[in-house]
């Protein structure tokens, strides 16, 4: 009977893990442009919202890098430990209602962020404003 409870409790385990799969967690960016993974991005819920902080940049030429061009109290701090997705809230299947900030850039904004259907180690983040989009494939990190 141990045996069997056992076996019923790690099915539910997994298929928990399969289908129930969330956006919390590290994730390594991929950049639109030019398809190299740039930093490691873990996201968080606090208070029912989602958050994104930065705690790797896997360029290290690029590790001590600042975020010059921003204009908030982000200006000139360093990218490593930066949040950079802020606020987002789950809508269905989706995140939004917040914004994301282009450190390179130092502009900000409005996010969407969704899990791929078929695989949840993908997710699909975008940044837009008005009809004008672009969106990066992220990927889990174990």
């Amino acid at each position: 009977m141990k045996k069997y409870i056992i076996c019923v409790l790690l099915i539910a385990f997994g298929l928990q893990n399969h289908f129930g799969q969330t956006v919390v967690g590290k994730w390594k960016t991929i950049d639109d442009e030019t398809g190299e993974a740039k930093s490691i991005v873990e996201i968080y819920e606090t208070d029912g919202k989602i958050y994104g902080k930065v705690v790797d940049i896997i360029n290290t030429e690029r590790r001590n890098a600042i975020c010059e061009k921003c204009n908030d109290t982000r200006k000139d701090q360093p990218v490593l430990g930066m949040v950079i997705i802020n606020g987002l809230e789950k809508d269905d299947d989706e995140y939004e209602g917040g914004k994301i900030l282009d450190p390179e850039k130092g502009k900000e904004y409005k996010c969407k962020i969704w899990l791929d259907d078929e695989n949840k180690d993908k997710l699909y983040v975008r940044g837009y404003v008005a009809f004008f989009y672009r969106t990066q494939n992220w990927y889990r990190v174990n």
